[in-house]
């Protein structure tokens, strides 16, 4: 079973946070429901009474809920109350760990994407590796919470991970050092006559981070910058209503996103409301494999509305809503899949992603679509998605040319782009991807 986590190992959360207090439902059959439940406390008691080693009721009753919960789809979980604390932490944009984004495939840890600037990254963690061991110690079948908290310890204090990598033929140790990992809610530099912003996750901090940002790149750039360049690539998401206020910040009317649950009263619709805080100045947004939730959630909109040129590979496809759901004090919460997001056209993110309007690579990871997206419709248990327009992922995918090396081929693509000029590239077409799978 693959469970895909968005967790404070020094992460965002990748999830859509929404505090709110959900209906109680009723199940088709009750009086089935109440046998189902007599069947759990036979098999409780048995196993109370009956295994190897005294264990306690709080353990049981927490495993059955996580299992419960984390078999509906890779987003879904249970949080104990400690689990739920360290979600809470998260979402303020400063927390303990290592620096990464992860998933639990095949019995092992695989990093969807490092953070910028934390000791995995600066180790040269790559997304797609997989952690197969911690300390010396394998992590084979152990659950994704336990191998989290392995990872997790206080700063100064040091971890190996034994690293597991398709291009490398024997597994590796990497040794990091243990961070305080502040997520920044924006970073942003001038690019001549272009400011350029880069937003490494969704947490409190980011809608007025971008503002501040913009602000400020105005005073440096002065009246003549030409536009904006937004990088939400390996942006692996965060709060939903900071997606909504920047996209707000960009948009002066018409809808954002809207979230579509199991019921027609569930739908919510958000809609722009104030102006645009660029005065009408081109964007371009970056994305790659490692964008996913909320940052799909941004360029959605502003593709969609045709405000923003989307630049990069396809996302990850994460468009699910977690909602938070709190079961008292000291008892933790559920972290529960309850809706889809849609973007502004209608068209879910769901195991599709955000597909540029123009396809540029960075280098050669185009050629190795496995390596270079990992995605939603990998994820085993992932809800169902749209089909793949297929003429979108046949364009062809533009890279370097043969012999030219950038720093950043894709930024240098955005910024020459909003300049008017024609990029020295080579274009190359990959083969048809993968189609996500058919309803269950």
């Amino acid at each position: 079973m693959n469970k895909f986590a968005l967790v404070s190992l020094g992460l965002v959360g990748g999830f859509a946070v929404a505090m709110i207090a959900l209906p109680e439902a009723k199940g088709a059959n009750d009086a089935s429901a109440y046998g189902q439940l007599d069947l759990f406390s036979d098999a409780f008691e048995r196993v109370r009474a009956n295994y190897v080693r005294p264990v306690k009721d709080s353990e049981l009753i927490d495993a059955a809920i996580q299992g419960m919960v984390s078999n509906l789809d890779p987003h879904s979980s249970y949080m104990d109350a400690k689990s739920y604390g360290d979600m809470q932490i998260t979402t303020k944009g400063q927390f303990g760990g290592v620096g990464i984004e992860v998933t639990q495939e095949d019995g092992l840890i695989k990093v969807i994407s490092p953070i910028d600037g934390t000791p995995a990254s600066r180790a040269g963690i790559k997304s797609g590796d997989r952690i197969a061991g911690i300390d010396g110690g394998s992590i084979q079948g152990l659950p994704l919470n336990e191998a989290i908290d392995k990872m997790r310890g206080p700063a100064g204090s040091k971890i190996t991970l034994t690293i597991l990598r398709e291009s490398e033929k024997k597994p590796f140790d990497v040794t990091l050092v243990r961070a305080i990992v502040r997520v920044d809610a924006a970073a942003f530099r001038r690019e001549g006559d272009i400011g350029y912003v880069r937003m490494p996750g969704f947490n409190e901090q980011t809608a007025d981070g971008l503002e501040k940002a913009v602000r400020d790149l105005k005073k440096q750039v002065g009246p003549g910058i030409k536009g904006y360049v937004l990088d939400l690539r390996n942006n692996p998401g965060g709060l939903l209503d900071q997606a909504i206020q920047v996209s707000d910040d960009f948009l002066g009317t018409g809808e954002i996103v809207s979230t579509r649950g199991r019921r027609n009263e569930d739908t919510q619709r958000y809609d722009a409301k104030g102006g645009d805080i660029t005065d009408g100045k081109p964007i371009v947004i970056l994305i790659n494999a490692g964008t996913a939730s909320a940052s799909e959630i941004v360029a959605g909109a502003l593709q969609d509305h045709k405000r923003a040129t989307i630049v990069g590979l396809t996302s990850f496809g994460k468009g699910s809503v977690q909602t938070i759901i709190p079961l008292g004090e000291n008892r933790g919460a559920l972290r529960l899949t309850t809706a889809r997001y849609f973007t502004p056209s209608g068209h879910s993110i769901q195991a599709q992603g955000i597909i540029p309007d123009i396809q540029v690579a960075q280098g050669d990871e185009a050629n190795v679509p496995k390596l270079a997206r990992p995605s939603e419709a990998d994820l085993r248990g992932h809800l169902s998605g749209e089909p793949v327009p297929t003429k979108r992922t046949n364009a062809p995918v533009i890279k370097p040319a043969a012999g030219t090396k950038y720093d950043d081929f894709q930024l240098a693509y955005a910024l020459d782009l909003l300049r008017g000029k024609m990029t020295v590239a080579s274009a190359t077409t990959l083969p048809p991807a993968k189609a996500p799978s058919s309803p269950r």
